[in-house]
């Protein structure tokens, strides 16, 4: 039997708008009842199409089980074997998928288990987890008891580096429409994400307030401020290129059959990919420029909890992942110390 995920527009307004089907278009139940529930609670569209992929990936494996009917989803059935198996199956494969990737399945997996039965994991003989003591990742608090997963695999830590001024400067010269241009200055001079510079409405800019709206992960919305310079550019797109049209997007498409429609993160990423090979920038994509913002702004001596407020992040622990200095930067920090240990006080006055 063989599986897949449909789209469906116009449904029951509390259903979700992915559905798990099988090859005569019947629903997988169990899971559409999951992803209904995180519909309605509010879930966006992608982390419900994320979930829905996710799900999708298991139930691909699960029907190929012997004796496993994977349109039900029973304790009997799924127990911690299963995703030991699920687990195992997929580091033999050849490629094997990331290694947070597989633990995102196994996070999923387990999320299904709590969903359906009310109670943690296992239930079956390996007793893969642990107890401990999880703090705040800056020391604060007395901490909470936690019951966690212990089949995570490793992952290798990722390290972004920043662009440095001159790459930044080398594909910023690329551009040559006043649309183009604002969408690059909203990364790296506001650190906006792809998503929130594509949903950005024309009444989310109140420029006679240096400010705008910006609406983020979990419909969260923070108020940032809008440089002079940003200002400016956008002005001159929205007075000068964005065509006539009823989009409140601040955003649309400039030529073809799409004239004047949102632009779409497709087109986003067509336009990056140009301009990657014209400007001899291979880093450059939108969440290296979000990255290269937050650099900039730690080393402007921006607070962390006030970079978590700019970012958009619900938690600091997010924020702190963004800031990995480099070993000039080190260096700079240690001839600061350096210079003011070693210089001499001021004769006390009388």
């Amino acid at each position: 039997m063989t599986f897949r995920m449909l789209p469906r527009i116009g449904i029951d307004q509390s259903r979700a708008p992915f559905r798990i089907v099988d090859e005569l278009d019947r629903e997988v139940e169990w899971a559409n009842r999951f992803l209904d529930v995180q519909h309605m609670r509010g879930r966006a569209a992608l982390s419900l199409r994320a979930y829905a992929n996710t799900i999708l990936h298991f139930v691909r494996w699960w029907s190929n089980r012997p004796g496993v009917d994977a349109t039900r989803f029973t304790a009997d059935q799924f127990t911690e074997a299963t995703l030991v198996d699920y687990v195992r199956d997929q580091v033999n494969q050849q490629p094997p998928p990331g290694p947070l990737n597989i633990n995102n399945r196994s996070s999923m997996l387990r999320r299904l288990f709590r969903f359906y039965f009310q109670e943690e994991m296992p239930h079956g003989p390996y007793r893969l987890q642990q107890t401990r003591l999880r703090r705040s990742p800056l020391g604060y608090g007395r901490g909470r008891v936690v019951v966690e997963a212990d089949l995570n695999l490793k992952v290798p830590q990722r390290v972004l580096v920043p662009l440095s001024a001159e790459e930044v400067a080398r594909f910023w010269s690329s551009f040559r429409t006043a649309r183009d241009l604002a969408i690059v200055a909203l990364m790296p001079l506001n650190g906006l994400r792809s998503r929130e510079v594509l949903g950005l409405k024309l009444g989310e800019l109140p420029f006679s307030e240096a400010q705008m709206r910006v609406r983020g992960k979990g419909l969260r919305v923070r108020l940032l401020p809008l440089p002079p310079e940003t200002i400016r550019i956008l002005q001159c797109w929205l007075k000068t290129e964005r065509p006539l049209t009823n989009a409140p997007e601040v955003f649309v498409s400039l030529k073809g059959k799409a004239r004047g429609q949102a632009m779409t993160p497709a087109g986003l990423r067509s336009l990056f990919r140009h301009h990657r090979s014209t400007s001899s920038v291979p880093e450059a994509n939108p969440h290296r420029f979000r990255h290269t913002f937050a650099s900039d702004m730690i080393r402007a001596g921006v607070s962390l909890p006030a970079l978590q407020r700019l970012l958009g992040h619900a938690y600091i622990q997010t924020t702190l992942v963004y800031i990995q200095l480099t070993p000039q930067d080190v260096f700079a920090e240690y001839a600061r110390a350096v210079e003011r240990m070693t210089k001499p006080e001021p004769p006390a006055r009388p």
